[in-house]
């Protein structure tokens, strides 16, 4: 199951700098993920300093 990012982003960027396929864009007040690029690695939940992504 793709990874989701909650409404805890704070838009620092440290996700979508981590996402080897790119799956993680800027969105309208929070970063997103494109569940349709997303391989389910984790490392964009294990960088985050709020804990905003998570698989759903």
């Amino acid at each position: 199951m793709a990874y989701k990012i909650s409404d805890e982003c704070i838009m620092c960027g440290a996700c979508a700098a981590e996402c080897p396929v790119s799956a993680i864009s800027e969105g309208d007040g929070k970063y997103v993920i494109d569940a349709d690029t997303c391989v389910e690695c984790g490392s964009c939940e294990n960088v985050c300093p709020v804990g905003a992504p998570s698989a759903e």
